[in-house]
């Protein structure tokens, strides 16, 4: 399994609109992908991070949205202890629960409106499992990459529920930087933006911004325009550095639920194979090795059952990628 794209996803364009844009500003809207993911109960994701036209918004790098799925009929998630390294794990549930368990020690469960964030720098390993109340499984999982200076930290475990903040017909959660007048208090390498905003029918609502910032918007459920560029669910509009402010309208006769996310363009080139971000062919292999001799990633304990294999290495070196191509 690899979590670079090998077939290039739809982009569509959409006009500009909603206050002050520089000369060419737009809002690229990209679609996502199915990935089937393995473990003893599979299950099927939408990936929308990374593909070709976008690897990264801000050093967010990966976007995977799932549900609501019926636990009863999917057997719901039961993902084996697996290792990560040069990057955060953000875990944001919709509806259900997750228990994680991870070689620090750590074990916690992911609730909705209930941030867990995983610090894997030089090396962590984790499981995940959905509870046996778990009726309904429906949420986002999101990766961080850390810039050159970070990526050994230490292992690190943060959780956060973030009070919901009433504004213009909407309500949002800010789980991860600064955004309605609410900030989180969570760590994090570079500077970012993560946050659920959820719009009453019909509501417009005018966001003030950091015109430094690229931004995200993924959208869980309605028909939510962009700077008047229509996202249907499971689309997630781009919008580049440049803009004061966002406006976001629903044009949903019912309630719309959206993920905003954001950050700085991410300079540096990455490499993204499997559960590794890192900046060489051989710091894979590296680490590819490392987790098949139980070296590195640590031990989880608690969890029933044997640890994922690593899957095999392409016959081609791994190249390096920037935020866009």
């Amino acid at each position: 399994m690899s979590n670079v794209e090998t077939e290039p996803a739809q982009m569509r364009c959409g006009p500009e609109g909603g206050g002050e844009r520089p000369e060419g500003w737009r809002i690229d809207v990209l679609t996502p992908r199915d990935v089937p993911l393995g473990g003893p109960r599979a299950m099927t994701v939408r990936r929308t991070l990374p593909q070709r036209a976008r690897s990264l918004i801000g050093a967010w790098c990966f976007a995977d949205h799932y549900g609501p799925d019926d636990v009863a009929r999917t057997g719901g998630m039961d993902v084996a202890p697996h290792p990560h390294t040069g990057l955060q794990t953000v875990s944001w549930l919709f509806s259900g629960e997750i228990e994680h368990r991870d070689s620090l020690g750590s074990h916690a469960f992911v609730r909705p409106g209930e941030l867990n964030l995983m610090t894997g720098g030089h090396g962590i390993s984790h499981s995940e499992v959905s509870t046996p109340g778990t009726t309904t499984l429906h949420g986002v999982q999101l990766w961080v990459a850390l810039p050159d200076a970070h990526r050994h930290a230490p292992r690190d475990f943060q959780h956060h529920a973030p009070a919901p903040v009433r504004t213009d017909g909407a309500e949002i959660r800010v789980f991860l930087g600064s955004l309605a007048g609410d900030t989180s208090p969570v760590r994090t390498f570079t500077p970012l933006l993560g946050a659920e905003i959820v719009l009453d029918p019909g509501a417009s609502l005018t966001l003030t911004v950091d015109p430094a910032f690229e931004h995200g918007l993924l959208v869980d459920r309605g028909d939510v325009r962009l700077a008047g560029t229509l996202l249907h669910p499971a689309e997630l509009g781009y919008a580049p550095p440049g803009a004061q402010t966002l406006t976001l309208l629903n044009e949903s006769d019912g309630p719309a639920r959206t993920v905003l996310l954001g950050g700085p363009p991410f300079e540096e080139e990455i490499i993204m194979w499997w559960n590794f971000i890192c900046r060489s062919h051989d710091e894979v292999v590296q680490a590819r090795e490392d987790w098949t001799k139980g070296t590195r990633f640590g031990e989880v304990h608690g969890y029933d059952g044997a640890p994922l294999p690593a899957p095999e290495l392409p016959n081609i070196p791994l190249k390096p990628r920037g935020s866009a191509h």
